[in-house]
């Protein structure tokens, strides 16, 4: 049977912090598209709950609980998934938190906390599933930016920063594991309701109006607006884009 530009039968992708907010939107897309998922995180009761969902909509999925910003954990983490999926394809580098603070307030731990969480992870994670994919041959990708990887913020310099420099470090793999065919790419998603954000609404007054009235679309994303360009980004229609940082916002950067 002829397999389509977007299928993903028989791939197998690890969504860190993919038990919840745009990681699981992002987990469900590549379900529905045939991959086997490994929902990475912390907390593993939202995990085995995010596996139930996933599995329950068809597709193969299993939890591993594991802090992604911890080399050992990463490195026993790579070794269940190929365990027991089999491989490794798609990296969907999705962990993040945020402390709203401004940066003279902010202190030296919130700091290296939201680097080592949004940043460091990313980098940590890629390495290790090189191997996997370069012996496969090939792999796909994906670090979650934000439109704060373009903007300035006054209440978030450390998370501001981490998702500039996902952007950098995107290009820099993009480049270094193109001849194994890996392709690195960047999403950066907009004002998405998410746990996340519900809170950042609650903490920063006005956010909800201010949002809804630059946002073209004239709506907060849904996390499911992000299932598309994860499945994109993680077949073979995309084997010709590497290095991209594409926003997914509802215009909200294109706006004057």
């Amino acid at each position: 049977m002829a397999h389509g530009p977007f299928d993903l039968s028989g791939k197998v992708a690890i969504v860190t912090g993919g038990n919840g907010g745009i990681g699981l939107g992002m987990a469900r897309g590549l379900a529905t598209a045939g991959a086997a998922i490994a929902v990475v995180g912390r907390n593993e009761a939202k995990s085995i709950k995010a596996v139930a969902e996933l599995s329950k909509a068809g597709g193969k999925a299993i939890s591993v609980a594991a802090d992604v910003t911890d080399e050992t954990a990463i490195a026993a983490m790579i070794e269940r998934v190929r365990g027991e999926l089999g491989r490794i394809d798609i990296l969907v580098n999705n962990a993040g938190m945020n402390i709203r603070k401004a940066p003279d307030v902010l202190e030296t731990a919130e700091w290296d906390s939201v680097i080592a969480t949004n940043l460091k992870s990313a980098f940590l994670c890629s390495r290790a599933v090189h191997p996997a994919m370069k012996a496969g041959g090939g792999g796909k990708i994906i670090n979650i930016g934000s439109i704060l990887s373009i903007f300035g913020t006054s209440f978030s310099p450390a998370y501001a920063a981490s998702k500039g420099g996902i952007v950098q470090f995107t290009r820099s793999c993009a480049i270094a594991w193109a001849p194994d065919n890996i392709q690195v790419n960047a999403v950066l998603p907009g004002w998405i309701d998410t746990e996340l954000t519900r809170r950042a609404r609650a903490e920063v007054k006005g956010l909800n109006e201010r949002v809804l009235a630059r946002t073209p679309a004239g709506r907060w994303g849904e996390i499911d607006d992000l299932a598309g360009i994860a499945v994109f980004l993680s077949s073979p229609a995309s084997d010709f884009v590497t290095g991209a940082a594409i926003t997914v916002d509802g215009g909200f950067s294109i706006v004057g």
